[in-house]
């Protein structure tokens, strides 16, 4: 059965879910906390998002973004895989972390909001 088409256009506010491979923790410590943030912030810098919340817990995380451009897909393929990748290198890893890889579906929800 094919996923269903993810909705994007500019503009929209994203409620953006994902946890790790079989539950498993996707920060060890605050150093892969902060490594999250800095790499969600170079996110930021390359497709102009603004993140409004974001919440952090031992197996998953949550954000809401809000995309300037129509390019949410982009953007999570490019943040998963990079957050992955310092991580795998940082605790001698390799493979997925998150559930949701960068082809695979992550949970999200949008919201046009009427402001």
């Amino acid at each position: 059965m094919p996923r269903k088409l993810r909705v994007e256009y500019p503009g929209a506010i994203y409620h953006v879910m994902n946890r790790g491979d079989r539950r498993e923790p996707i920060f060890r410590d605050d150093a892969d906390r902060k490594l999250f943030l800095a790499t969600l912030g170079e996110c930021c810098g390359k497709t102009d998002w603004q993140v409004h919340a974001w919440c952090l817990m031992l197996n998953h995380f949550h954000l809401v973004v809000e995309t300037p451009k129509a390019n949410l897909v982009a953007g999570m393929k490019w943040f998963l895989g990079t957050y992955t990748a310092r991580f795998n290198r940082r605790h001698k890893l390799f493979g997925h972390l998150c559930s949701a890889g960068a082809t695979r579906p992550w949970w999200w929800t949008a919201r046009a909001m009427g402001i």
